[in-house]
Protein backbone atom coordinates (compact mmCIF):
# COMPACT_ATOMS: atom_id res chain seq x y z
CA UNK A 1 0.00 0.00 0.00
CA UNK A 2 1.34 3.42 -0.98
CA UNK A 3 0.44 6.34 1.31
CA UNK A 4 1.22 10.04 0.99
CA UNK A 5 0.57 12.96 3.35
CA UNK A 6 -2.22 14.05 0.99
CA UNK A 7 -4.23 10.86 1.48
CA UNK A 8 -4.36 10.58 5.29
CA UNK A 9 -6.19 12.88 7.74
CA UNK A 10 -4.34 15.32 10.01
CA UNK A 11 -4.79 15.36 13.77
CA UNK A 12 -4.11 18.94 14.93
CA UNK A 13 -3.61 19.96 18.54
CA UNK A 14 -2.59 23.13 20.36
CA UNK A 15 1.00 21.80 20.43
CA UNK A 16 1.29 20.54 16.81
CA UNK A 17 -0.03 17.93 14.39
CA UNK A 18 0.19 14.28 13.45
CA UNK A 19 -0.36 12.29 10.27
CA UNK A 20 -0.69 8.57 11.00
CA UNK A 21 0.34 6.65 7.88
CA UNK A 22 0.10 3.12 9.25
CA UNK A 23 -2.20 2.05 12.08
CA UNK A 24 -3.86 -1.26 12.87
CA UNK A 25 -7.28 0.41 12.57
CA UNK A 26 -6.60 1.89 9.10
CA UNK A 27 -4.44 -0.76 7.42
CA UNK A 28 -5.73 -4.36 7.43
CA UNK A 29 -3.13 -6.65 8.99
CA UNK A 30 -0.89 -3.84 10.33
CA UNK A 31 0.59 -4.68 13.73
CA UNK A 32 2.42 -1.40 14.40
CA UNK A 33 1.83 2.34 14.03
CA UNK A 34 3.95 4.85 12.10
CA UNK A 35 3.38 8.56 11.67
CA UNK A 36 4.93 11.99 11.28
CA UNK A 37 4.61 14.38 14.20
CA UNK A 38 5.22 18.12 13.98
CA UNK A 39 5.76 19.88 17.30
CA UNK A 40 5.20 23.64 16.98
CA UNK A 41 7.86 26.11 18.18
CA UNK A 42 7.85 26.50 21.95
CA UNK A 43 5.26 23.73 22.40
CA UNK A 44 5.31 20.07 23.30
CA UNK A 45 3.69 16.95 24.69
CA UNK A 46 3.34 16.91 28.45
CA UNK A 47 4.38 13.89 30.51
CA UNK A 48 2.43 10.80 29.47
CA UNK A 49 2.88 7.10 28.80
CA UNK A 50 1.63 4.30 26.58
CA UNK A 51 0.95 1.40 28.97
CA UNK A 52 0.96 -1.35 26.35
CA UNK A 53 3.27 -0.08 23.58
CA UNK A 54 6.90 0.87 23.16
CA UNK A 55 7.59 4.06 21.19
CA UNK A 56 10.47 4.96 18.93
CA UNK A 57 11.06 8.61 18.00
CA UNK A 58 13.33 9.58 15.09
CA UNK A 59 14.11 13.29 14.67
CA UNK A 60 13.79 14.38 11.02
CA UNK A 61 14.60 18.04 11.73
CA UNK A 62 14.58 20.62 14.48
CA UNK A 63 15.74 20.48 18.07
CA UNK A 64 14.04 19.89 21.39
CA UNK A 65 14.15 18.48 24.90
CA UNK A 66 13.24 14.89 25.66
CA UNK A 67 12.49 13.30 29.02
CA UNK A 68 12.30 9.52 29.44
CA UNK A 69 11.35 7.59 32.59
CA UNK A 70 11.16 10.79 34.68
CA UNK A 71 14.91 11.17 34.17
CA UNK A 72 16.86 14.32 33.40
CA UNK A 73 15.89 16.01 30.13
CA UNK A 74 18.31 15.77 27.22
CA UNK A 75 18.62 17.49 23.85
CA UNK A 76 17.34 15.79 20.71
CA UNK A 77 18.15 16.98 17.20
CA UNK A 78 18.15 15.90 13.57
CA UNK A 79 19.23 12.27 13.17
CA UNK A 80 18.70 11.28 16.83
CA UNK A 81 16.58 8.30 17.87
CA UNK A 82 14.89 7.76 21.23
CA UNK A 83 13.50 4.41 22.43
CA UNK A 84 10.76 4.54 25.06
CA UNK A 85 9.78 1.19 26.62
CA UNK A 86 6.10 0.36 27.15
CA UNK A 87 4.61 2.07 30.18
CA UNK A 88 7.50 4.52 30.65
CA UNK A 89 6.58 8.19 31.17
CA UNK A 90 8.08 10.67 28.71
CA UNK A 91 7.65 14.16 27.23
CA UNK A 92 8.93 16.03 24.18
CA UNK A 93 9.27 19.82 23.78
CA UNK A 94 10.38 21.98 20.87
CA UNK A 95 12.94 24.49 22.15
CA UNK A 96 13.43 26.46 18.94
CA UNK A 97 11.52 28.76 16.59
CA UNK A 98 11.41 26.08 13.87
CA UNK A 99 9.04 23.09 13.76
CA UNK A 100 10.34 19.89 15.33
CA UNK A 101 9.60 17.06 12.86
CA UNK A 102 9.54 13.49 14.14
CA UNK A 103 8.81 10.00 12.86
CA UNK A 104 7.05 8.08 15.62
CA UNK A 105 6.29 4.36 15.85
CA UNK A 106 4.28 2.35 18.38
CA UNK A 107 4.72 -1.38 18.75
CA UNK A 108 2.29 -2.94 19.00
CA UNK A 109 0.19 -0.35 17.24
CA UNK A 110 -2.94 1.17 18.65
CA UNK A 111 -1.61 3.65 21.24
CA UNK A 112 -2.53 6.49 18.87
CA UNK A 113 -6.23 5.85 19.59
CA UNK A 114 -5.80 7.58 22.99
CA UNK A 115 -5.31 10.90 21.15
CA UNK A 116 -8.85 10.73 19.75
CA UNK A 117 -10.12 11.76 23.19
CA UNK A 118 -7.86 14.81 23.57
CA UNK A 119 -9.92 17.96 24.29
CA UNK A 120 -7.87 20.10 21.87
CA UNK A 121 -8.06 17.66 18.92
CA UNK A 122 -9.15 19.14 15.60
CA UNK A 123 -9.39 16.47 12.92
CA UNK A 124 -8.76 17.66 9.35
CA UNK A 125 -10.01 15.17 6.80
CA UNK A 126 -8.02 14.16 3.73
CA UNK A 127 -7.33 17.24 1.63
CA UNK A 128 -7.90 19.62 4.55
CA UNK A 129 -5.15 21.95 5.70
CA UNK A 130 -4.46 22.56 9.38
CA UNK A 131 -3.87 26.18 10.36
CA UNK A 132 -2.23 27.51 13.51
CA UNK A 133 -2.02 30.91 15.07
CA UNK A 134 -0.82 32.21 18.38
CA UNK A 135 -3.24 34.12 20.56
Amino acid sequence: MHLTPDNVPTMAFDWGSIKWFVTPSAIPGAASTLGEVIVNPGRGHTRHNHPDAEEVIYVISGEGRQMVDDGEEFTIKEGDTVHIPAGVYHSTFNTTWRPLRLIVTYSPGGAEKALEGAPDLRLHQVGGVAQWWQA
